[in-house]
């Protein structure tokens, strides 16, 4: 019996010994959680700041005058800052309540808190500027390396920082709340398994599902750019011939057509998900050629652009309920813009594919 028992604990620290130490990134989820506190204290004071009469709230038309779409356009610093300084507050003992094992409906209560928060601060705070305000990124590094460039940082108004500051506290929120999730039901936090699947099985089935997301996804923008691809050859396609005029004396059927190079840009990246040179660099890219494709590399990126062009597609959800004028632009102006939400779902499914289909053996737990 010793005999048997010294081979199984020498087996254990051999497996052991195989799980090299994990890198800082990788090591997130003994670190998110605090990480998440962090940045709801911030807020938390910041918000309480703003309930003391102090300046700088950023939301409501008063603060934001380009904030008609948003849910919270009539925030006002006086209701909506101390509700936020409670969420806060709520949030960072939810946090700390994060430590324990905890089960039953205390666990679903902290679950379903932290998922709304996480949601709240990813989904309903942003809007449609923090995807313009990206996807107008590359453009402005063209324009400057052309010698024509533009006045970029003088979008980047209080209003908007805030919005990114608070799809980063989401995204610390959702990967803190996923990570409790999985500790919570006996799985590993890093991978989430909780024991030895076939990741063949796995794999397959991703790679079947996560193909058909794929193409709606790249499918998906193709309406908006032939629409804008064509008021650059001056047809006026879904609009009418005066509204053409005015984009053209504006510039801003440059700016309809910078926005569909970077989806374009996208579309044949998001091919990658599927493609053998998502995995592996193909033999023309220098420095990488032949290596693998770390999955980081398109899982984040992409996720992130999912995230944005969701939130996108739910304004301007919203913008066709509540303002029927922005039908009376032309079918070609908005109709497009309706298969946003699409997009967003459908790159995110893909995204999710691809994560399982990539992922191999746990470094944390050694599972896969």
């Amino acid at each position: 019996m010793t005999g048997i028992g010294t081979e199984n604990v020498e087996a254990d620290t051999t497996a052991a010994q195989r799980i090299a130490p994990l890198r800082f990134w990788k090591r997130w989820p003994e670190w998110i959680r605090d990480a998440a506190l962090v940045w709801t204290l911030i807020y938390g004071t910041a918000a309480l700041y703003w309930s003391l009469g102090g300046a700088g709230f950023p939301l409501g038309l008063e603060n934001d005058p380009a904030a008609g779409s948003s849910i919270f356009s009539r925030a006002t610093a006086s209701a909506g800052a101390p509700i936020a300084a409670v969420l806060c507050l709520l949030g960072a003992i939810a946090l700390l309540l994060f430590r324990l094992r905890v089960r039953g409906l205390v666990r679903t209560l902290l679950l379903g808190y932290a998922w709304i928060a996480a949601a709240t601060l990813i989904f309903a705070v942003p809007d449609a500027r923090v995807l313009i305000a990206t996807a107008y990124a590359p453009i402005a590094l063209v324009a400057a390396l052309i010698g024509r460039p533009v006045h970029y940082l003088d979008s980047f108004s209080w209003p908007i920082v805030h919005q990114f500051v608070c799809l980063a506290g989401g995204l610390l929120w959702g990967a803190a709340v996923l990570s409790f999730q999985r500790r919570t039901r006996d799985a590993c936090a890093s991978c989430g398994r909780r024991s030895g699947a076939s990741r063949e099985t796995v794999a397959e089935t991703a790679a079947r599902w996560g193909r058909r997301a794929t193409y709606v996804a790249i499918g998906s923008p193709v309406y908006y750019d032939a629409t804008r691809i064509a008021w650059l050859f001056r047809i006026p396609l879904g609009i009418s011939r005066e509204m053409l005029d005015d984009l053209w004396s504006t510039g801003g059927v440059w700016a309809g057509m910078g926005l569909a190079l970077v989806s374009l840009t996208g579309t044949v990246l998001m091919h990658g998900l599927i493609r053998p040179w998502g995995e592996i660099f193909p033999r023309w890219v220098p420095f990488w050629a032949g290596k693998r494709v770390p999955p980081a590399l398109a899982i984040v990126p992409a996720a992130l652009a999912s995230v944005m062009i969701a939130v996108t597609g739910i304004q301007v959800a919203g913008q066709f309920l509540f303002e029927p004028a922005i039908v009376g632009l032309g079918w070609g102006a908005s109709t497009p813009l309706l298969l946003l939400p699409v997009w967003g779902v459908a790159l995110g499914i893909a995204t999710i594919a691809y994560y399982y289909r990539r992922r191999g053996r746990c470094e944390k737990c050694g599972r896969g």
